[in-house]
């Protein structure tokens, strides 16, 4: 009833304005017969006459006057939305909310987005440090990135980074002073630097050898962070071991300041994914954003999964 009421008097509006029902009609894309029904019924409706006509033309009653001028700045205001969604729709605007690992946001988002930002400097992007599984949904983040064997099933994933590898390192100096574990089970006996996850709870090293199930090790030491770069800069300190990606530990590995260990306890697994909820019609922003993330296969690549 509400429904109808809008819009009988809009009809009404652009009547009375334009003093007659067919410079109305034309603009509401409406026969003129079709108009003065439609602002007869309302007239009905209300028990009121809004409109006074002649065959030369037409004009407000007093109280249809009243009514024009409390409702028109409603209707200007509506209509000046709707004009701007319309231009927001072919624009890219807007801001976008990502919950993502540190990791991921220096290693990942940022070089990738670099280009995206200068491109397109209407639209905002909030990323958000995060290490715990949590619900973007509750949470209102427009998205998420997560390594793909950690994904929702329920989620659209979209793949952006190449496959990945956790490797524990550990410092030369380290192994010098408390030697090298050669199995999991060593992990105990050693200084293993631990990451604090948002839920609270320390991340267990996932460790699984070739045609073996995954073990997950719950390792204790002296220092706990709460980011992998702390994490990693302790290593290379010589403070402890540290369970880390490759790729982000890579330069030290190639310089010779960490080194390897339980090497054949190191899968490969898929790399990152945006993943976010399913959505009718996702912003014009958005829909650019994912396409800059997507990852390009390089020729020649097995995939382990992922689109």
């Amino acid at each position: 009833m509400a429904r109808d009421t809008l819009s009988d008097i809009t009809a009404f509006v652009h009547v009375a304005r334009e003093r007659g029902f067919t410079k109305a009609a034309g603009k509401l894309g409406l026969s003129q017969s079709a108009i003065s029904q439609i602002v007869k019924k309302l007239e009905d409706r209300l028990g009121v006459q809004l409109l006074v006509r002649t065959t030369r033309s037409v004009a407000p009653t007093e109280i249809g006057e009243r009514l024009l001028q409390k409702v028109s700045p409603y209707l200007d205001g509506i209509e000046a939305e709707l004009a701007a969604v319309n231009e927001v729709r072919d624009r890219p605007t807007g801001k976008i909310r990502i919950s993502a690992s540190d990791h991921a946001i220096n290693e990942l988002l940022l070089p990738k987005l670099t280009a995206f930002m200068r491109d397109y400097p209407d639209v905002s992007v909030e990323m958000i440090t995060d290490h715990g599984l949590i619900d973007i949904i509750s949470e209102r983040y427009d998205a998420g990135v997560r390594y793909g064997e950690t994904l929702a099933k329920d989620m659209i994933a979209v793949r952006i980074g190449p496959d990945a590898r956790m490797v524990a390192v550990g410092s030369p100096d380290y192994f010098e002073r408390y030697g090298r574990p050669e199995s999991p089970s060593d992990l105990q006996s050693h200084n293993c630097i631990g990451l604090r996850q948002t839920s609270g709870r320390l991340y267990a090293w996932e460790l699984q050898r070739e045609g073996e199930t995954e073990i997950k090790v719950q390792v204790g030491g002296q220092l706990i962070f709460n980011n992998s770069y702390s994490c990693l800069g302790a290593a290379v300190a010589g403070l402890g071991l540290a369970f880390i990606p490759q790729d982000l530990a890579e330069a030290h590995l190639q310089a010779g300041r960490l080194e390897i260990v339980l090497d054949e306890w190191s899968l490969p697994f898929p790399g990152f994914y945006l993943y976010y909820p399913t959505v009718t019609q996702p912003s014009l922003a958005f829909s650019l954003l994912v396409e800059a993330l997507r990852y390009q296969w390089p020729e020649r690549t097995i995939r382990l999964g992922g689109k």
